[in-house]
């Protein structure tokens, strides 16, 4: 069996806060940290406030945008009444993917134990475009990359992975 290569993908990165910025951004650094360690390409990167018009708008670029693969955000995922990621996406997503957000839980709850169910961390797919909406912490994003998101963007990943579906997600 011939060993497969590794094909790096553009990866956009929201981070969703009304409070930081560039400087103190842990959470959207520590995505783009991995991304580029990973051998992947940070396409864009951003930071818009707990608005879903603003996030919608922000991510609806990027699906729209044929050399953006993956959109990875941050932040806006808990149940104040400020979160509005998962609504924001939700209504721009042509499949969800369930076990992430279910998988995302589980491998969360060894961290924080009971304080997951606070997580509405959601995936899926939208013009042949991945999307991962992750709670803000950076050990959330930590967790949600090390243990599911990268893996899934590698195309050598077996038995399957996200990556090697991408020329398909468009068939009808």
């Amino acid at each position: 069996m011939t060993e497969k290569s590794f094909i790096p993908l553009n990866i956009a990165v929201l981070v969703v806060s009304d409070t930081r910025t560039d400087a103190d951004d842990v959470s959207g650094k520590t995505l783009t940290d991995r991304i580029t360690a990973a051998g992947h390409r940070v396409s864009e990167k951003k930071i818009v406030p707990d608005n879903i018009y603003r996030i919608r708008a922000t991510v609806s670029n990027w699906i729209a945008d044929d050399t953006v693969n993956v959109i990875l955000t941050t932040g806006g995922t808990g149940v104040t009444g400020r979160d509005g990621t998962p609504e924001a996406i939700m209504p721009l997503l042509d499949k969800i993917l369930d076990g992430f957000g279910e998988t995302f839980r589980m491998l969360s709850y060894q961290e924080i134990k009971t304080s997951t169910i606070q997580s509405r961390a959601i995936a899926g797919v939208a013009n042949a475009t991945y999307l991962f909406c992750l709670p803000g912490s950076s050990s959330a994003c930590r967790t949600a990359w090390d243990n599911l998101i990268k893996e899934q963007l590698d195309f050598r990943t077996r038995p399957c992975n996200l990556a090697q579906l991408m020329p398909r997600l468009m068939e009808k």
